[in-house]
């Protein structure tokens, strides 16, 4: 892997600074290390150095900081070109123009019309079509298993459902499904050259632009020909601010739901007291959800936010350019928070505990409640169809996929009775 190696962090490496692996091993160890590194960690990103906050309190003042911003511009690293499109993560920030990447009235302005697609109303009129999906691919992983009964939850069903549903909203033809599934995981992985991901990013930028412009000559009752039609009196987006919010949110759209719900029911066949509960009726499946989101977060690391003056929190300083990363894995565990027993799984846990993992502040994911009705309805139609899905493989046999960012699984191997 070619990675840059700026002398400053150099410098960190071995005085305090949290390598993130970029195959993460041990997950629940680098959890561990960057709670014990202080409020404010320094952590090293393949070479290159940023800062990440491990608290729930602290995130939750910085996610409103206005002195943190999404603007790359405002990176000292990337100002100075010690930090270039040769360093593994770059797509993730320099990501072109979209709600994802701007502050301000001109977030709000890329933002508004993604909002009002993803309305409470919006989303139950859609419930019908989540659930039809769910009870199809239930059908498929009831006709998918091998010879030895064992069957890919992940590939036959965790990971095709949110795609179906991202691209329902989006108008893209299921038939590109599986396309984009290939592009958006060869993307995310460390294993893939630089310059296969650097040519994946253009070949999206190809297929989203191809995708507005004929939106834009034929529109139809999709999120994308509303980002392109204004409002009244609005100013309209342009092509590429439509490209950019769309290939944002077709990836956290799809990625993160597939986290949530192979890690709630790992969570939950690895804790079958709390599983009888549930099909009991005693806790309801809402609990699992957020206990889930809490404690084995879809994301674990958001790339980045950028400081345009000093910020000091606690004994630290976040210097004017240095870079902001939130460890929402680590804040799900936080011990002030959520108690002396945050490492536990635990859906029995006091709402007053909440979590913050779809973030908050201006930048909260747009589409958290969409994520939570997708696991609302698959989850409890999995295990109402296959109660005694369990897994084919020991627990410590399931890896992780090399991916920075996303708390993803190469697969999930299960028997479903």
């Amino acid at each position: 892997m070619n990675c840059p190696h700026t002398a400053a962090a150099q410098a960190d490496r071995g005085t305090g600074t949290v390598v993130i692996d970029p195959m993460v091993q041990d997950l629940d160890g680098e959890t561990a290390r960057l709670r014990d590194a202080g409020v404010l960690a320094r952590i090293d990103l393949l070479g290159v150095p940023a800062w990440t906050v491990t608290r729930h309190a602290e995130a939750r003042q910085l996610l409103v900081d206005p002195r943190l911003v999404k603007n790359i511009d405002a990176w000292g690293l990337w100002q100075s070109g010690a930090v270039t499109h040769a360093w593994p993560l770059i797509g993730m920030i320099d990501a072109g123009r979209s709600m994802f990447t701007v502050d301000g009235a001109e977030h709000r302005r890329l933002r508004t019309k993604t909002s009002q697609a993803l309305t409470p109303r919006r989303l139950e009129a859609i419930r019908p079509e989540i659930e039809k999906f769910t009870q199809e691919l239930l059908d498929a992983l009831d006709t998918a298993r091998g010879d030895d009964g064992v069957v890919d939850l992940k590939a036959v069903f965790a990971q095709p459902l949110p795609m179906r549903v991202v691209g329902m909203l989006m108008g893209v033809d299921e038939s590109q499904h599986a396309m984009l599934t290939r592009q958006y995981k060869a993307f995310f992985s460390m294993l893939t050259p630089q310059d296969e991901r650097l040519a994946l990013l253009a070949e999206l930028d190809v297929f989203y632009t191809d995708l507005v412009r004929e939106k834009t000559a034929r529109p139809t009752d999709d999120l994308t020909s509303a980002l392109i039609l204004a409002e009244e009196g609005g100013e309209p987006l342009t092509e590429e601010e439509v490209v950019g919010n769309l290939k944002a949110m077709v990836a956290a759209g799809h990625e993160t739901t597939i986290g949530l719900v192979l890690n709630a029911v790992r969570a939950l066949l690895s804790h079958p007291d709390q599983l009888r509960m549930v099909l009991a009726g005693e806790v309801g499946w809402d609990a699992v959800v957020e206990e889930t989101l809490r404690w084995d977060t879809p994301t674990t690391h958001l790339l980045m936010r950028f400081a345009t003056e000093d910020i000091t929190v606690g004994d630290d300083v976040i210097r004017k350019g240095e870079g902001l990363v939130v460890s929402y894995r680590t804040i799900g565990r936080d011990i002030e928070q959520h108690g002396p027993d945050a490492d536990d799984f635990d859906i029995t846990r006091p709402t007053r505990n909440r979590h913050m993992t779809f973030g908050h502040g201006p930048h909260i994911c747009p589409g958290a409640a969409l994520s939570r009705v997708e696991a609302g309805i698959a989850l409890p139609a999995l295990f109402t169809r296959f109660p005694g899905l369990r897994l084919a493989v020991p627990d410590e046999g399931i890896t992780k996929l090399p991916v920075m960012t996303q708390n993803d699984m190469t697969a999930f191997p299960v028997l479903l009775d």
